[in-house]
């Protein structure tokens, strides 16, 4: 992870000191559950715990470090500093344990925490897209399918998409929470040899997470999977927002504009750039949390009950992937606000290429009057092409025009260019109850 797109609150879950103060914790608890069962002496605990608290978690992450060069084993590395600083009382640490208890209850905890924090950064850029959709509620906007002009719509409504969407991205992260909040505490194979499945019971209770009902060696890593495709999920949301932005804040449209500092530059050579640059680095940095789901869905396929193909690439998809989302999150809600709304700008697009947007009226319209859809949509189609092409007013064409002038009256024509294209827009933001 790099320190560009890293923020401390969120990249100190998984520094090596917290990696190895989570380590130690649950060494620590699993000495205590086990003093209670009368597997270790009375006091163990205590004079482990006391010697364990007064660690300088830096200088015992460089002396792991240290060590791990010697046996090229992390976890080995990790038991024998601590047994340094612990002693002989320290004999029980690990006792009928596995690596993978460790290291796999310690990344539940770590995930834990990080998606948590995640959830409620993504709250704040909830809470800030629903700002902007009810100010913007009743603005309209020319709506556009393939870039080209379609009918108008909202500009609250673009907001209430955006709304809509990570409101289900924020319902999925909570599953992946829950999917991922899950330990195993159960030995070499996952069979509870040594120790009996309700010590691992009382160890997770006390440690806040559930029980992998069957381990084998590891904790399944279906579970990991369905947590980085819920972060490359969440991350298109957010690309796809930030490319809203992006096209709508192109010159020849200038409808929306991220926020621009009176500091920033926008171009080396040409002092008049202002580019949109936040929202293409959210886009840039989507492309690389979906790139996380292939290591992710392979490092579920494992040799029998464990091999450690998937340790080496988890290293980086979780905190890189946990990170660099909280960060574009983070963007994204700058983005929004400060987002500068040309409303002007909007009423003036809608209007400057003539009104052929009320083709569809003119269509429905002539069906009601018993003309054949295809034959209807025919007319309208070449009448709404010669009003484009040719710079005319789509009523005048249509009072210039034979064909639909013998079936359609002044009035009519009235009513097809009064069409109200917000009609509804406050029974859309009812489902949200957002009704005002």
């Amino acid at each position: 992870m790099i320190d560009r797109y890293s923020l401390p609150e969120i990249r100190e879950i998984f520094l090596e000191e917290n990696k190895y103060k989570r380590w130690i914790q649950i060494e620590l608890v699993h000495l205590k559950v086990l003093e209670e069962e009368g597997i270790v002496p009375a006091g163990n605990y205590k004079e482990v715990r006391e010697k364990a608290e007064r660690i300088h978690l830096k200088e015992f992450a460089k002396r792991v470090k240290e060590i791990e060069g010697q046996v090229d084993h992390d976890v080995i590395a990790f038991l024998m500093a601590l047994e340094e600083i612990v002693g002989d009382s320290g004999r029980f640490i690990h006792y009928g344990l596995t690596s993978s208890d460790i290291v796999d209850t310690a990344n539940a905890m770590m995930l834990r925490e990080a998606v948590e924090k995640l959830l409620k950064e993504l709250d704040e850029l909830i809470s800030a897209v629903k700002t902007k959709a009810l100010e913007y509620k009743f603005i309209p906007v020319m709506g556009r399918t393939h870039g080209v002009f379609a009918e108008p719509t909202s500009v609250g409504l673009k907001f209430l998409y955006f709304y809509s969407e990570l409101l289900r991205a924020r319902e999925r992260l909570q599953q992946a929470l829950q999917e991922i909040s899950v330990g195993k505490i159960s030995g070499a194979v996952g069979n509870y040899v040594y120790l009996k499945p309700e010590i691992e019971t009382k160890i997770l209770s006390e440690l806040g997470l559930n029980v992998e009902k069957v381990s084998t060696q590891i904790v399944p890593r279906d579970r990991h999977a369905f947590l980085i495709s819920q972060l490359a999920i969440y991350a298109s949301s957010l690309e796809r927002f930030a490319t809203e932005i992006r096209h709508l804040q192109r010159t020849e449209v200038s409808e929306m504009m991220e926020p621009f500092g009176k500091a920033q530059r926008g171009s080396s050579a040409m002092p008049h750039k202002r580019n949109p640059i936040k929202s293409e680095r959210i886009c840039g940095l989507a492309r690389l949390i979906r790139g996380y789901i292939i290591p992710a869905l392979e490092n579920i396929s494992l040799w029998h009950e464990r091999d450690i193909s998937h340790s080496s690439n988890e290293r980086y998809i979780f905190e890189d992937g946990i990170c660099t989302l909280f960060y574009m999150t983070r963007i994204m809600k700058g983005i929004v606000d400060g987002i500068s709304i040309n409303t002007k700008r909007m009423a003036e697009n809608i209007t400057s290429f003539g009104d052929f947007y009320y083709s569809q009226a003119l269509l429905l319209l002539l069906v009601k009057k018993g003309m054949p859809r295809k034959d209807a949509y025919e007319v309208v189609k070449r009448i709404s092409h010669k009003s484009f092409d040719e710079k005319l007013s789509l009523k005048e064409a249509l009072r210039k025009d034979r064909e639909t002038s013998a079936i359609l009256s002044l009035e009519d024509l009235e009513e097809v260019f009064k069409t109200d294209f917000l009609k509804n827009i406050d029974e859309i933001y009812r489902r949200f109850n957002l009704s005002t």
